[in-house]
């Protein structure tokens, strides 16, 4: 009984002191500094090293920032230089030298780049004086937030039946996509959908005068058709020959009779369920029928489709991206629709379709009926840190000024 007590006494010592122990370590892991973070546009930008100060200045690693703002960087190792290029500046800098050469000419730098493993670094100021970035530094949370100049940006819009009242912004997009049409429950072509319809005249405003307007302003008019697998229609027209050739020819036939220069795909829902490799076939294959009378009348052709990580799998990217001019990539409705998407989803999105499809053709597709003024700036950032060709907004009549403000500060559209 003795010897019990003393085993037990032991036990509780050592509980005891892993206790004290485990206490002490959640102490110094609570009391350990914040690591730093750096935001590109309002997202997490990755980086090899922690940025540093020195003698007050922040210095950021220069290749990871400079690279993701679309600026050309090259290291020289016989003179330990490092050179950026984008569009009239050439700016050089060197180790360890507190001066640096823009266009030739010698400017003074607060304190010298330096090197921190393999990485090099440089005054965060300086990089924001140089580029246009705007920059800010929060001591508290350790984070540095960086916001880019505006960029060019190719920008699409879709006109509904409720877009009226916001026609006026049409000429500032490089391209309006009309949701007049649809496939209906039967895998027909029609202009008297639910939703999807071709307007009555409003006195003299026609949707032909409307089309014909939108061209006139140097505005690229899309014929877009609307198409859910719902209830099966998608299925039944890809899967039986005769209604999916009849509605091509239709489609193609619409576009050039109502003046419009391109059509906008949106067949959505395919591959939820049942044969995946069968949908992707049959999409690809309309497709790429569509395509080839398309391109024979002068017309361009756009795809509206499902994110890679979402729940519809019947898209086959990399094919469809050599059959089409662009691919619009639908990264919302994630969750709720009533809220913004999630950053780290929409980057997702990005990098799976980067993976198939060059970024010259990809669109990323925003719904402004979940994103608002505070959101929709970190979603265009996330277009220019990966150099696509644009964005494509549902839709006229949801924007809003504010949101509309916000836009013009973070991209260049065509009527800025």
């Amino acid at each position: 009984m003795g010897m019990k007590k003393q085993v037990w006494r032991g036990i509780a010592a050592l509980c005891l002191s892993a206790s004290l122990m485990l206490g002490n370590t959640s102490a110094a892991a609570a009391a350990a500094p914040a690591k730093t973070s750096i935001l590109l546009d309002g997202f997490p930008l990755p980086f090899p090293v922690e940025p540093v100060i020195v003698q007050g200045s922040t210095l950021v690693p220069f290749r990871a920032i400079a690279e993701a703002m679309g600026i050309q960087v090259q290291w020289n190792p016989q003179d330990q230089s490092i050179t950026a290029r984008k569009e009239s500046k050439e700016v050089r800098l060197w180790l360890n030298k507190p001066v640096a050469l823009v266009n030739g000419q010698a400017v003074s730098l607060p304190v010298s780049p330096r090197e921190v493993n393999g990485s090099t670094l440089i005054p965060l100021s300086f990089f924001s004086n140089q580029f246009g970035a705007q920059v800010s530094w929060d001591g508290a949370t350790k984070t540095v937030s960086i916001v880019t100049p505006p960029k060019r940006l190719y920008s699409m819009a879709f006109y509904a039946i409720s877009s009226f009242a916001e026609r006026a912004a049409i000429p500032s997009f490089d391209a309006v996509s009309f949701g007049w049409s649809r496939i209906d429950g039967e895998g027909r072509l029609t202009l008297a959908g639910k939703d999807f319809y071709w307007p009555q005249p409003a006195g003299e405003v026609t949707p032909e005068k409307i089309v014909a307007e939108t061209r006139a302003g140097g505005t690229t008019p899309y014929l877009m058709v609307f198409a859910s697998d719902g209830t099966g229609e998608l299925s039944k027209l890809q899967a039986d020959r005769t209604l999916r050739d009849k509605a091509i020819a239709q489609i193609v036939q619409l576009a050039q009779e109502k003046g419009f220069a391109g059509i906008t795909l949106d067949f959505e829902g395919l591959g939820l369920d049942g044969d995946t490799a069968q949908a992707k076939l049959q999409y690809t294959e309309f497709v790429s029928l569509l395509s080839e009378q398309a391109r024979q009348l002068g017309l361009k052709l756009a795809l509206v489709l499902h994110p890679l990580n979402g729940a519809y799998q019947g898209y086959d990217y990399f094919t469809l991206g050599a059959l089409a001019d662009e691919l619009i990539v639908m990264a919302y409705a994630y969750e709720n629709e009533k809220q913004p998407e999630p950053l780290a989803k929409v980057n997702e999105a990005i990098r799976l379709a980067l993976a198939e499809v060059p970024k010259e053709k990809l669109l990323l597709g925003i719904s402004m009926g979940s994103e608002n003024e505070q959101s929709v700036g970190a979603k265009l950032g996330l277009v220019k840190r990966y150099g696509l060709k644009g964005i494509a907004i549902w839709r006229l009549g949801l924007i809003g000024q504010p949101a509309f403000a916000e836009m013009k500060k973070s991209i260049a559209m065509k009527g800025n």
